[in-house]
């Protein structure tokens, strides 16, 4: 089992950046890929970024160039930090780990809004 609990989400206006967390139960070092998804309403869920064992990273082409993630180690945390930010990034965000099966968070929403 891993309990996955995420952070930072929030409302924010075009052009303005977010840092999300993701905080597993067992260590990172234990677990395979872990990464963010979204959902917005009434669309399916999509992957954002993933972030391998190596720490290889891969991007949606629509957050390629403004959208990060990364792991730290000592704080047992995945990051997705987010900049330049557009209302169509607006959906709740998941974070997810496969430990022989997927893992979910409970979800932060994210709004850009003016």
């Amino acid at each position: 089992q891993v309990q996955l609990v995420e952070s930072g989400g929030g409302l924010v206006q075009p052009g303005g950046s977010l840092r999300l967390s993701c905080v597993p139960s067992r260590s990172i070092f234990n677990i395979g890929t872990m990464g963010w998804y979204r959902q917005a309403p009434e669309k399916e869920r999509e992957l954002v970024a993933g972030i391998a064992s190596s720490g290889s990273a891969n991007y949606a082409d629509s957050v390629k160039g403004r959208f990060t993630i990364s792991k730290d180690y000592a704080k047992n945390t995945v990051y997705l930090q987010m900049d330049s930010l557009k209302p169509e990034d607006t959906a709740v965000y998941y974070c997810h780990a496969y430990y022989f099966r997927d893992f979910w968070g409970q979800g932060t929403q994210v709004t850009v809004s003016s």
